[in-house]
């Protein structure tokens, strides 16, 4: 982990301009700009308190606004999650051309586009704040929380999207499987609903790493509860767990690419040139 930090920090200006990179590409020639970065999160929001309303009918009981609140606070980092994993699949594959240059360690595509995500999460975050305060949410105690939460997030999107990017490379049905597994993964996590809803799955939407995450930032923002410990712990799990097996599952495929990318050239001289980068440092 501490070999980890050092390497991106040294490399943190190319990291921060493939990230300006991708979000200029990304708002290129659109002519809302960064307000498509709240579009989705209305979307999965608006979905939501349909299927929330359906439930409430069916158990004949008026929807609050507090269940109108918990879908709208879960859907943004859903949506965060969802978006930089799609983009950053394909980072590798995306960048073929620079991949095979000198050296610079390529994990910092895909987490240049999760940290580009990031740009839409805040904007999200902004709109979402000022509904809050039009609907009175209010705030308490437990909001301190939502730091440590939403670090547990990132890491965890990043380790996912790492590890997807490097699979995709060598396999490149993945995207192809991630985008269906995205788009109905959202019925297994409890975003539409609450786990508590459904007392006898409610551990099997938890031991989702998402799930557990999810259900927490819903208790501390929205509900005024404290997290539950235990799962907050099993998500922080997943998301420093993940970052390090990613890291170690790239860095033992990454000396591979070029003979992946470009099989006529092997990868002997890449693998040797990246051994004399690391004994240098």
């Amino acid at each position: 982990m501490d070999a980890m930090l050092k390497e991106l920090i040294n490399y943190q200006e190319l990291l921060f301009a493939f990230t300006r990179r991708n979000i200029q590409m990304k708002y290129k020639q659109t002519s809302m700009g960064v307000l498509w970065a709240i579009f989705m999160p209305i979307i999965i929001i608006f979905s939501g308190v349909i299927v929330r309303k359906a439930m409430a009918v069916l158990a004949g009981a008026p929807l609050t606004s507090q269940e109108i609140s918990s879908v709208a606070v879960k859907s943004l980092p859903w949506a965060f999650f969802v978006t930089a994993l799609r983009f950053a699949v394909g980072s590798l594959v995306g960048n073929m051309h620079l991949v095979t240059k000198i050296y610079f360690p390529r994990i910092i595509f895909p987490l240049s586009y999760v940290l580009g995500q990031s740009l839409d999460f805040l904007v999200a975050g902004v709109f979402l704040t000022i509904v809050f305060i039009i609907t009175k949410v209010g705030v308490s105690i437990y909001l301190l929380w939502l730091p440590v939460l939403l670090l547990f997030l990132f890491l965890l999107t990043a380790a996912f999207a790492t590890v997807l990017a490097c699979w995709n490379l060598f396999y490149r049905d993945i995207r192809h499987i991630v985008d269906v597994l995205l788009t109905f993964g959202i019925f297994y996590t409890p975003v539409f609903y609450d786990a508590s809803m459904f007392s006898g799955l409610r551990l099997f939407f938890l031991l989702n790493p998402m799930g557990s995450l999810l259900e927490n930032i819903n208790r501390v923002v929205v509900l005024h509860q404290p997290p539950e410990l235990i799962w907050v712990a099993y998500a922080g799990l997943w998301a420093i767990g993940g970052a390090i097996f990613a890291w170690k599952i790239f860095e033992k495929a990454e000396p591979q690419f070029v003979g992946e990318i470009s099989p006529q050239r092997g990868g002997l001289r890449f693998r040797q040139e990246l051994w004399r980068k690391k004994n240098e440092k």
